[in-house]
């Protein structure tokens, strides 16, 4: 079985924490600092939304260049083999493929390019910021200099603590469904397998 992580809209409040981590962590490692998940409100609930890391991923399937590949225990995207075609976005079956690009080369990297990131000081409510969010995200969207690829959860493979989005969770609501992890006994895993 391959690792995922869920959200539980029962304990989760929408502080974008998730994505601050997540953004953070990639950023630190090299990787593209845009964030692999994102928050959705519905009347259900507020929740963060990422790849699912499917056992038959449409997304690797559709690639033309072999970007992403199935691992052992999930699908993992070679982010400098990317092209940027995005037919893993439009394949992706839960809509959690997004097209991230990278800065243009030799300019700094400013507080511009981490407009996606909720900071306090911004003065639109939270849902106008997500619909601009999801507008700076849309798969039309493109940038003369820049080079556009996929960006999806990749389980943060490069640190030995986990998803950096579960560890930053301040009310636990993210949880890494694992062969070894005891999250198969949690109510919300038995909703999922029905």
């Amino acid at each position: 079985m391959n690792h995922f992580v869920i959200a539980d809209n029962r304990k989760c409040i929408g502080c974008y924490a998730c994505v601050a981590a997540c953004t953070e962590s990639h950023r630190q490692a090299g990787l593209q600092a845009y964030p692999r998940l994102y928050v959705t409100h519905t009347p259900a609930g507020t929740m963060p939304i990422q790849c699912r890391h499917c056992e038959d991923a449409m997304c690797a399937l559709v690639c033309p260049v072999k970007a992403i590949t199935h691992e052992p225990d999930s699908i993992q995207i070679n982010e400098n083999l990317c092209i940027g075609c995005k037919m893993c976005a439009l394949a992706c079956p839960f809509g959690n493929i997004l097209p991230g690009g990278t800065p243009v080369p030799g300019q700094e990297l400013n507080l511009g390019n981490y407009s996606f990131v909720n900071t306090p000081f911004q003065p639109d409510p939270m849902f106008l910021r997500e619909l601009s969010y999801m507008e700076q995200l849309s798969l039309l969207k493109w940038n003369i200099g820049q080079k556009t690829v996929a960006v999806k959860c990749d389980l943060c493979y490069f640190r030995s603590e986990g998803p950096a989005c579960v560890i930053a969770c301040p009310h636990k609501a993210l949880i890494l469904v694992s062969d070894g992890s005891d999250a198969h006994q949690h109510p919300l895993f038995e909703q999922i397998k029905k």
